[in-house]
């Protein structure tokens, strides 16, 4: 017995040692990787995270829809400022798109919107009366926010933003409450 009890001592003492080695020489291998790997994954900035396939051109849904238009509100996230405009009844058409200059719904008068470049954003719906229009100083992406006017189930507000940027549009209908909104995000860059 003795003979062989130091051999097995030897034997995990070494398998102990070549244990310790082989797993002090992955971490020092593995820790350059590490470093190098960390400032990429660790600090992902903003543009790099954000899809902006969304495109410049019109975005456009048929359908008239009978409600009223209720309030209109603007948020803004890591990617992109969001528009939503609440209303009741079901989600309606809409037409949102890039132009030289934003109209008033029924005289066609120039709406003047701040920003490098304007959106006509018309739902149609119309609206019994004005809702507040939100603010958006300090917004990366909007500039200002402009009532114009609502005429025969048309309503248009105009969208000022910084430059012609990549923008979806999307509507969102709760059946329970009888609501929808329509919602327009602009991203912050290309």
């Amino acid at each position: 017995m003795s003979t062989t009890r130091p051999t097995r001592r030897r034997s995990s003492a070494t398998a102990r040692g070549r244990v310790t080695v082989l797993a002090a020489a992955l971490a020092v291998a593995a820790a350059p990787a590490l470093v190098s790997a960390a400032p990429a994954t660790a600090l992902p900035t903003a543009a790099s995270a954000c899809s902006t396939a969304w495109g410049s051109l019109p975005k456009t849904s048929a359908p008239l829809a009978t409600g009223r238009l209720t309030g209109v509100r603007a948020g803004h996230h890591a990617c992109y400022d969001r528009l939503v405009v609440d209303m009741t009844g079901v989600a309606p058409g809409y037409d949102v798109r890039y132009v030289s200059s934003v109209r008033a719904e029924g005289s066609g008068a120039v709406v003047p919107v701040a920003g490098g470049a304007r959106l006509a954003v018309v739902v149609r719906r119309g609206a019994t009366s004005v809702p507040a229009m939100p603010t958006v100083a300090g917004y990366p992406t909007f500039r200002q926010v402009r009532w114009a006017g609502t005429f025969e189930g048309y309503t248009t507000i105009g969208l000022g933003v910084r430059a012609r940027l990549p923008f979806r549009v999307f509507t969102l209908e709760d059946t329970t409450t009888r609501t929808s909104r329509l919602v327009v995000d602009v991203a912050h860059a290309w």
